[in-house]
């Protein structure tokens, strides 16, 4: 009579732990540590140990312990890289950390609406990645008159905030005075100081000297193509000064803070 072999593992199957992927710690890949949930994109991978890096710069180090993180939701083993794996972009064009092959989230309730084309285009440009990450979607205005009556209709709450970007913000204009009326917990309105959006591309970037200054009573655009010996089309300036802007390198301190707090104010939890 044959004996029966059996396995001396007498843990029943459906408790046994499942296989999981390994997949390479490679620089930018957006990982979760579920003990913590720091959630980061991997800047660094070594001697058993990874750093996680958020969208707000802080730095975590965590082992690389089977079973030990979350990608897009499922449990995954972080392995290090194959020597001489290719380099990904660790970063997008806003500085922020660049997640690789990510998809873009439904667009939430909330909104940034900016002042003009020429803003929308300058604020894809440089944060359309971290936009479509956060599900964030940027709409134009023709001006500041019609802001009441856009609030009016969003009917802003905790659910659906609401951002907006304005050219020229100076207190006690008339322009500061609409923002003021439709400002509240759930409505942010913030204004770089910049005659117009091209005035905040750094002059470095376009190889000129600075921003010329434009008479009052002349159209500063036309002035400002006049001025600089541009032909004078304002569509074919702007075009000019968008191939120059690269990254948030390119663009004034101003206009990037008033970015990422309106950034902010929409995606807040």
């Amino acid at each position: 009579m044959r004996m029966r072999q059996y396995s001396p593992d007498l843990t029943p199957p459906w408790k046994k732990p499942q296989p999981v992927p390994e997949v390479p710690a490679e620089p930018g890949l957006v990982v979760e540590e579920p003990g913590t949930g720091f959630c980061g994109a991997v800047i660094r991978c070594e001697a058993g140990t990874v750093t996680l890096e958020d969208r707000f710069g802080k730095h975590r180090v965590f082992p690389m312990e089977p079973r030990g993180f979350l990608l897009e939701g499922k449990v995954v083993t972080l392995v290090r890289p194959a020597p001489g794996s290719p380099a990904r972009p660790t970063r997008t064009a806003s500085g922020s950390v660049a997640v690789p092959g990510a998809r873009a989230r439904v667009a939430r309730a909330g909104r940034i609406y900016v002042e003009g084309r020429h803003d929308a285009e300058l604020v894809e440009k440089v944060w359309g990645d971290d936009l479509r990450i956060e599900g964030v979607v940027v709409e134009y205005l023709e001006g500041v008159d019609d802001l009441p009556s856009i609030v009016d209709s969003f009917s802003p709450g905790p659910d659906a905030r609401l951002g907006v970007l304005v050219d020229h913000l100076v207190p006690g204009s008339k322009e500061w005075r609409i923002a003021q009326s439709v400002t509240s917990d759930h409505a942010l309105v913030v204004g770089h100081p910049y005659i117009d959006i091209w005035e905040a591309v750094k002059p470095a970037s376009l190889g000129i000297e600075a921003w010329p200054s434009v008479p009052r009573g002349q159209d500063w655009k036309t002035g400002v193509c006049r001025a600089l010996g541009w032909p004078e089309n304002t569509g074919a300036a702007w075009q000019r000064i968008l191939s120059g802007v690269r990254s948030y390198k390119d663009l004034e301190p101003e206009l990037l803070g008033c970015v990422e707090r309106l950034i902010d104010h929409v995606t807040v939890p």
